[in-house]
């Protein structure tokens, strides 16, 4: 197998163990190609993205375009003479002048076993549905929105206390192995692209902060659902009322659901104690481990109990 000259173009935490890997390999990272910088933090000053501090630290050219549909973009993507664009969670659209610059194309690496699940929050939305398992996807990229034709795919286990945080750090580095795995076979056409099953097509829409909102109407294990696929964002969230206090909003970072019958109106507490605090749903309660109070830190349902005067307060 002879070296490739890569485009990587990438610009989130998901796409760096796809970029390392090429890095590391016997294969050229000639460019990357990444968001513009964005302002960040309380003091707004504008921050590279995980791709761009990664590749400026391996002396890569870095090229930041706000679109690829300019020719003079396109003109010096094509300078640039690549065998192939590996795509990790770009966030810009490749028009089909791009789509056909590099010799074998491009290649986009997907956090879900399409069809299912195309679009911006493939991880989340897997788990707030329930499923059991997901996985990744390289496709060979076309116009469509992730309707490209399928190259690889590999599967990967939903665990009943993953968070799209754990999740998505086991995803990345599965999309990264699956990469080199396929350029051997890919530039020797070794490999026969297979159309995705539109009937089986779902989408992943972006993620809302007003989805975060839990409502205790809901049974304990749809809520429990949530309360992992928002954490590490937007987080999970209620209000905490209480007797001659104004209403708060509170975080919810971590929770299980409990298989017992409940006889009481949902948001209601049930009981609190060192192992949590156990909320009445639609069926079902739900057992709240890791909470946050505005301007406060995460404590544990421990310390919440401890710090705080639950007699009398419900959730919602």
């Amino acid at each position: 197998m002879r070296s490739l000259r890569v485009i990587f173009a990438g610009t989130p935490k998901f796409a760096l163990p796809a970029l390392q890997v090429l890095l590391d390999s016997a294969h050229e990272v000639c460019a990357v190609y990444t968001q513009p910088d964005r302002p960040a933090g309380r003091g707004r000053t504008l921050q590279a993205s995980p791709v761009k501090q990664l590749a400026l630290g391996h002396q890569v050219p870095v090229f930041q375009p706000h679109s690829l549909k300019e020719p003079s973009a396109q003109e010096a993507l094509r300078a640039l003479r690549a065998d192939l664009m590996v795509v990790v969670a770009y966030g810009l659209l490749l028009p089909a002048a791009v789509l056909s610059v590099p010799r074998l194309g491009c290649v986009n690496i997907h956090a879900s076993l399409l069809p299912r699940w195309r679009g911006a929050a493939p991880i989340q939305r897997a788990i707030l549905a329930g499923d059991e398992q997901t996985g990744i996807t390289l496709m060979q990229m076309d116009e469509g929105l992730d309707t490209g034709a399928i190259l690889a795919q590999q599967s990967c286990p939903i665990l009943t206390t993953d968070t799209a945080a754990t999740l998505h750090d086991r995803l990345a580095a599965l999309g990264a192995e699956s990469l080199i795995e396929i350029l051997g076979p890919l530039q020797e056409g070794a490999i026969s692209p297979r159309p995705q099953d539109e009937s089986e097509a779902c989408y992943a829409s972006k993620l809302s902060k007003q989805e975060a909102v839990l409502d205790w109407r809901d049974e304990a294990a749809a809520l429990a659902r949530k309360v992992r696929a928002f954490n590490p964002s937007p987080v999970a969230q209620t209000t905490l009322n209480c007797p001659g206090r104004e209403p708060r909003t509170l975080r919810i970072w971590f929770a299980q659901p409990l298989n017992e019958t409940v006889d009481a109106e949902p948001g209601s507490i049930l009981r609190t104690g060192r192992d949590g605090i156990d909320v009445a749903t639609g069926r079902g309660a739900l057992r709240l481990l890791e909470m946050q109070l505005p301007g406060g830190r995460a404590a544990t349902a421990a310390d919440f109990v401890n710090a705080q005067h639950l007699k009398g307060c419900r959730f919602g």
